[in-house]
């Protein structure tokens, strides 16, 4: 106890000093300033250890010694709780019956579940396909320091996306790095564009089965995909004021109840976005760029390899491990990030603007979280929220909640298994013939 005493008060100015630097580092460096608001709370504590760091050096033996053993239970308490949230989080990600799952699926097809990761998959199939891609989200490039910000992934290749039904889903992307036939961007008219995340983007199943192409089934007409796993709502305009073309009819809006405020949120804190929201005339001219795209792609690809052979990637230990050490779960249930109701609206106004301009109608589809369905009650702040905004700038409002899932006896039977995030091949179809149906001349 004693060498903890004589220690105590320097480790803990020296910790203190360390936290306000590297909070300095993260909000005024790696983010320009542009998450002040965020990192005011850390500010804040940093400055109060640094406070309560020099009184310590001031007061009597008896009295350190009873704070040392309130901030050992205190870091011991944290820790504790933290590992609960961390075994929770991890448990959620987990299949819950991955045996009967993976018989289940084999009983189906006949084959056996790929139990590959996504690097894993794609150098294996590199080695007999050169053409092979993974997909380089948006979101990927948020606070590097890039010549360009993509909006899409790398073109004309076979592009490897995910695995929740025990395959892996591949596509050929288009011209642009979209999950389309590449021949529709040569169509005279375009009836239905569609903008959104990965649910958008075809998440885990192939094609006919994604939304736009069961739009383009049921319809008879054209349509462009251009979701991409990740997106938020300030990188969906964006991709609309690049690629939007003269000829479309309909512009379609999937809003993910999952995680679109989230990325709202970060997508904020990239200057280069935030050219979209603050000027009316900014382009990239991306249609022209398309060989800067895919380089800069396959080069992110490549860091990834990297990661995953020194163990830094998301689904390492040693990742998961520094996030424990920074008690992450913590500080985002105690921190979260706020939600930006007022960009959101300005940026579904500059949206509305855009498509009356291009004399395209638009329309707003709100997609629940299958978090819904798992538990008996679920948070509907967002879900008000957004329908209120969309409601008042008189957008028409496609509920898909209302109009699919309250009516199925299972909503979970609209998930791969009843568990992953995405829909199923009978999700999809539900889901966009719902679209369809309310968004017919």
């Amino acid at each position: 106890m004693n060498f903890l005493k004589k220690i105590f008060s320097p480790a803990a100015l020296t910790f203190s000093f360390l936290l306000l630097i590297y909070t300095l580092y993260r909000s005024e460096i790696i983010y320009y300033g542009a998450q002040r608001e965020y990192y005011y709370n850390y500010y804040l504590i940093s400055s109060a250890l640094i406070f309560f760091s020099v009184t310590t050096f001031f007061i009597n033996h008896k009295i350190k010694e009873y704070l040392i053993i309130l901030v050992i239970s205190s870091l011991l308490s944290l820790y504790l709780f933290e590992g609960y949230l961390t075994f929770k989080e991890l448990n959620e990600k987990l299949p819950k019956n991955i045996t009967s799952k993976e018989q289940l699926y084999e009983n189906q097809t006949g084959k056996k579940w790929d139990k590959r990761t996504m690097v894993e998959i794609y150098q294996d199939l590199k080695k007999i396909n050169n053409k092979i891609a993974i997909p380089v989200a948006p979101e990927n490039y948020l606070n590097l320091s890039k010549p360009i910000f993509p909006l899409s992934g790398i073109s004309n290749s076979e592009t490897i996306y995910c695995n929740e039904n025990g395959y892996y889903s591949i596509y050929q992307s288009d011209r642009y790095g979209f999950n389309n036939p590449d021949e529709n961007w040569d169509k005279k008219e375009i009836e239905y564009l569609l903008v959104g995340d990965s649910l958008v983007h075809g998440a885990c199943v192939n094609r006919p089965n994604d939304m736009a192409s069961v739009l383009e089934t049921l319809s008879n007409k054209s349509t462009l995909n251009l979701g991409y796993g990740g997106n938020g709502p300030l990188i969906e305009y964006a991709t609309l004021r690049e690629y939007l073309n003269i000829n479309v009819k309909k512009i379609i809006w999937v809003y993910s109840e999952t995680n679109d405020f989230r990325n709202l949120y970060n997508e904020m804190n990239e200057k280069f976005l935030m050219n979209y929201f603050d000027d009316s005339t900014f382009t990239q001219n991306l249609k022209l760029k398309q060989n800067e795209i895919n380089n800069l792609a396959i080069n992110l690809i490549k860091e990834k390899e990297k990661e995953k052979e020194k163990g830094n990637d998301v689904e390492s230990f040693k990742f998961k491990l520094i996030k424990f050490i920074k008690i992450f779960n913590i500080r985002i249930l105690i921190f979260p990030a706020p939600a930006p109701e007022l960009e959101f609206k300005k940026i579904l106004e500059l949206t509305k603007d855009l498509a009356i301009k291009n004399n395209s109608k638009l329309y707003f589809v709100y997609l629940p979280t299958i978090g819904r369905y798992q538990t008996a009650s679920s948070n509907d702040d967002y879900y008000y929220l957004v329908k209120d905004i969309v409601k008042k700038l008189n957008i028409p409002f496609i509920d898909i909640n209302k109009e699919v899932f309250e009516k199925e006896e299972d909503p979970l039977k609209l998930f791969p298994f009843e568990e992953y995030l995405h829909y199923n091949v009978e999700g999809y179809k539900k889901v966009t013939e719902t679209i369809y149906r309310l968004s017919k001349d």
